[in-house]
């Protein structure tokens, strides 16, 4: 396999795992403020590399279809849609500040639930990244290189906040901070190893392309409606996650542009 195709892959499971290493810097609990304004940025990142890296993408590719050519992006998102939905209510998790489990009644662990919400999320991300370099190694697919590092690197520097947002509330409620890091860690395990499946898959993506950009899409606009936007919002009113929602989702269309 392509050595940057390769690094590709490993840049935002490394983007988890820094985030996570946070935790050994932390002599407290994360300050609210500093919780939200990294779900807002990490919401803003997610936002804007569904739209650049992948819907554009996929009506780009149905240009043939000429008036028809948003009928993938419309389908492959509502799949993506509906894909998150499902694992939503089939898999237990518990979201950040919250003592009420979603999915359906488990005996799981508080610890393994908040895990298993990170990673639910993490999984869009991990077939994003791999659906775009499916793309770029086939060659019969207009994307770039620079376009699929892009998407990498955006994804990492959202994973980034995402680290720090599971190990570091896992340290404050008693984990040790070893423990914390590794779950921190594990959660993002997922992406390169979803990114790798669809990789390998690629004989089959190809044909399908539009249509899986766009489902990549839609599962991550599900994460950041149903889960980030709520999360930096709630409580008492403030304005720094919309600010760094802005600044995650310019920084991700900059990079997107500027690499592509």
């Amino acid at each position: 396999m392509n050595r940057s195709i390769i690094i590709g892959l490993i840049i935002p499971f490394l983007g988890t795992s820094l985030g996570a290493a946070c935790v050994f810097l932390m002599k407290k609990q994360m300050n609210r403020q500093i919780e939200r304004a990294l779900t807002g940025f990490a919401s803003g990142v997610m936002v804007a590399a569904s739209i650049w890296s992948l819907l554009v993408p996929a009506m780009e590719q149905s240009s043939n279809m000429k008036k028809l050519a948003f009928v993938p992006a419309f389908l492959g998102f509502w799949a993506g849609i509906l894909f998150l939905l499902l694992l939503d209510s089939v898999i237990p998790h518990l979201h950040m500040n919250t003592d009420k489990a979603e999915g359906p009644k488990s005996k799981l662990a508080r610890t393994t639930m908040m895990v298993l919400a990170v990673t639910l999320h993490n999984i869009p991300e991990g077939m994003a990244v791999g659906v775009v370099y499916a793309g770029y190694k086939s060659g019969e697919v207009s994307i770039t290189a620079g376009a699929a590092m892009a998407l990498s690197l955006g994804i990492a520097i959202q994973n980034f906040p995402e680290g720090a947002i599971i190990s570091m509330p896992l340290a404050a409620e008693g984990r040790s901070k070893k423990k914390a890091f590794f779950y921190g860690v594990l959660s993002g395990a997922v992406e390169p190893v979803f990114g790798l499946l669809t990789i390998l898959a690629v004989g089959f993506i190809v044909p399908a392309m539009p249509y899986l950009l766009s489902f990549a899409a839609g599962a991550m606009m599900y994460v950041v409606v149903e889960e980030l936007i709520p999360e930096m919002s709630e409580g008492e009113h403030s304005n720094i996650g919309v600010v760094m929602f802005a600044v995650g989702f310019t920084l991700m269309m900059a990079l997107d542009v500027a690499l592509g």
